[in-house]
């Protein structure tokens, strides 16, 4: 059994490493997708040294597979975004409190203390649909914020630009999360100048709109609301934590989560720092699930521990997932 102490004590790099492999022997015995993925490739806990030659479990099983330890129940199951019912991705989550803990303890880490903020979150395709992480995140933030002015908008854009305008009228601190497509539509709206205001996009267009590379959406989203800086969170259904940037997109994680990136070429292989791959994740709050991810992101990471998105694989560019017949 591994305890949350374990995960979120984590303090230097050394520790991680040991935290990483004992995750990795538990989900080896108790995981048994992940136990047949592992099979497949001939990897045992015997032959894995290092957080660099432990398997990688491709993105794309949680939507064809059940991925929980073993004897565990979930309590909630979150989905992803997604054209079709077999499209989305599934994540089986059995302790909600650890997640609560992940997204908690990342944002202090980062923001400081909620209290201090009034949550906006314009996240109308998330909350249309159900079933999502992000607006789990963002409600209980709303809640924990325990601010009188915190809350969702779905379509009431005005009613969103008058919050805006009154809680910077009183310099009160906040942050205003959402959808690219829908902060977009929001500066149609009104032409801001915030100064008390963190403004944090999350997720691309959904469909609804063109998509644009990031510099460019920051560009028009700094100028439509007067800031010099915009915000962003890197999440996902498959995860139990979130890294962020707060500007230039260049993010950051919290200690228990890191970012390695892989040959695009050979998907088995781990690259050296500061060449740019897909991004393979292992979040150690994914203990009852997998913590090691294979992503269809690419980027790069950095010397000092972060890390830059640089953009999606096409399907026809994922190698190495022939073992999703298991």
């Amino acid at each position: 059994m591994i305890s949350e102490d374990l995960i979120f004590n984590v303090s230097s790099k050394a520790a991680f490493n040991q935290a990483a492999l004992s995750v990795f022997k538990h989900q080896f015995k108790h995981n048994s997708v992940y136990r047949s993925f592992c099979d497949l490739l001939y990897k045992h806990p015997s032959d894995v040294k290092s957080i660099e030659q432990i398997p990688f479990l491709p993105i794309q099983f949680f939507k064809s597979h059940k991925i929980i330890t073993k004897s565990r129940l979930e309590q909630v199951t979150f989905s992803s975004s997604g054209t079709t019912r077999n499209e989305l991705s599934k994540h089986y989550v059995s302790d909600l409190n650890i997640y609560k803990k992940s997204f908690r303890q990342c944002f202090q880490l980062f923001y400081g203390d909620i209290k201090d903020y009034t949550i906006l979150a314009l996240l109308p395709s998330y909350l249309e649909r159900g079933g999502s992480s992000l607006v789990y995140m963002a409600n209980d933030m709303i809640k924990e914020s325990n601010q009188t002015k915190s809350g969702f908008y779905l379509n009431d854009l005005k009613a969103l630009k008058n919050t805006l305008l009154k809680l910077e009228k009183n310099e009160q601190k906040t942050l205003l999360i959402g959808v690219s497509y829908a902060l977009l539509d929001l500066i149609k709206v009104h032409d801001f100048q915030l100064n008390h205001t963190i403004v944090m996009e999350t997720g691309g267009m959904k469909g609804r709109r063109k998509e644009l590379i990031k510099s460019e959406l920051h560009s028009i989203l700094k100028r439509g609301f007067g800031v010099d800086k915009i915000h962003s969170e890197y999440g996902m259904t498959e995860l139990l934590s979130q890294a962020y940037s707060k500007g230039k997109g260049i993010f950051e994680s919290p200690p228990w989560m890191k970012i390695l990136t892989r040959d695009p070429e050979d998907a088995l292989c781990i690259q050296p720092t500061t060449k740019s791959g897909g991004i393979n994740v292992i979040d150690l709050a994914n203990i009852n699930s997998c913590a090691f991810i294979a992503t269809q992101d690419l980027g790069k990471t950095n010397s000092n521990g972060t890390f830059e998105i640089l953009g999606r694989f096409d399907e026809s560019d994922i190698r190495g997932c022939n073992l999703m017949v298991i």
